[in-house]
């Protein structure tokens, strides 16, 4: 599951606004600012979440999962 602040992590590491993410993403800017939001992903619809993740992913972000046992939370990095 992607993480709010995966999301504007992503989002800020590409330089893009939250316009920009929704139209990449097939979805509306409402979307966007919902999924960033407290609420998080998990009030999206799986398309929504897949179409987000598939649009931040083809433009070079890397999701990180978290590891419980270094303590390490989820985060996002560049391919390049």
């Amino acid at each position: 599951m992607i993480m709010p602040a995966q999301i504007r992590a992503a989002r800020a590491l590409l330089g893009w606004n939250g316009a920009e993410l929704a139209k990449a993403a097939g979805v509306s800017l409402q979307t966007i600012r919902r999924m960033e939001s407290a609420l998080g992903p998990g009030r999206s619809s799986a398309a929504n979440v897949e179409g987000v993740r598939h649009a931040l992913e083809t433009a070079g972000v890397i999701f990180l999962d978290a590891d419980d046992a270094s303590g390490v939370g989820p985060g996002v990095r560049l391919k390049w």
